[in-house]
């Protein structure tokens, strides 16, 4: 019986770590609202911001988008040519694209790119009392640092995923227009044709989720992080791993809400 008992306080640890993270989580996104709604507001830093998160993301976001329309494209052809529906190839890209790639992988980059820099710049504030200084110098560390960074992820990231549908699109085009000569206009057309309003909004709402999940996560851990410079790694992986996580589940909720709107 001795021997077990350690093993017993080690899981009942892990379960009160994880709940005290649970509430302190939902304590930080409680703050952040009311914070959000109080002067001083911070322009000039959340228009730095989205340049930061936003333009500084637009290469590799141009690249990516490009690339998922070209071979998307091109392995969906041969499914489709299987059962002579070729013509449909505009209309599945449209629906792929736009209800789903355009948003999801836009979050995974910034969670991958952003998220990791958010929390590893807070992380290494908070290890060396940078943000204790601010504090000390009348300056609210969370209004500057937190709800700037998340104002702009919010902003940012919904951009972002409407110009990488957007490419992803003419990468799709470019690929038809080399194996069937297809028109510009009739190609965006035939995409258009099955993409209605809430297929929009849907990917309105997950973007906006996506985006203050980015920035919320990448924010928490690094204005908690701990253990000098190790903890700012620490930090910058935890924010990747967690939010590309929780995008994953946001993702399929919303995607399930929506399906269930459309049937209805």
């Amino acid at each position: 019986m001795a021997d077990r008992s350690p093993k017993k306080y080690i899981f009942s640890q892990g379960i009160d770590d994880y709940f005290t993270g649970v509430a302190s989580a939902v304590k930080f996104i409680g703050r952040f609202w009311r914070e959000l709604l109080k002067p001083p507001f911070y322009f000039r830093e959340v228009i730095h911001q989205c340049f930061e998160i936003g333009l500084k993301s637009l290469p590799l976001i141009t690249l990516t988008g490009f690339i998922i329309g070209v071979v998307f494209t091109k392995q969906s052809r041969p499914s489709l040519e299987d059962f002579g529906a070729a013509s449909w190839l505009p209309s599945l890209m449209g629906i792929a694209i736009v209800r789903a790639l355009g948003p999801l992988v836009t979050a995974l980059i910034c969670a991958g790119k952003v998220g990791s820099s958010i929390g590893a710049e807070l992380g290494s504030m908070k290890v060396t009392e940078q943000i204790d200084a601010m504090e000390v110098s009348a300056i609210n560390p969370f209004k500057f640092l937190v709800v700037t960074r998340v104002c702009a992820t919010l902003i940012t990231i919904p951009v972002l995923s409407f110009y990488c549908i957007t490419v992803g699109l003419l990468g799709s085009y470019v690929n038809v227009h080399a194996e069937e000569a297809t028109g510009f206009i009739s190609y965006f057309k035939s995409a258009f044709s099955t993409i209605s309003f809430l297929d929009i909004f849907a990917s309105v709402v997950k973007a906006l989720i996506f985006g203050f999940t980015v920035g919320m996560v990448g924010c928490y851990k690094g204005f908690h992080a701990s253990q000098g410079t190790r903890g700012v790694g620490k930090a910058a992986n935890q924010a990747v791993v967690l939010a590309m996580f929780l995008v994953f589940i946001e993702e399929v909720v919303v995607v399930q809400v929506s399906n269930w709107i459309r049937n209805y």
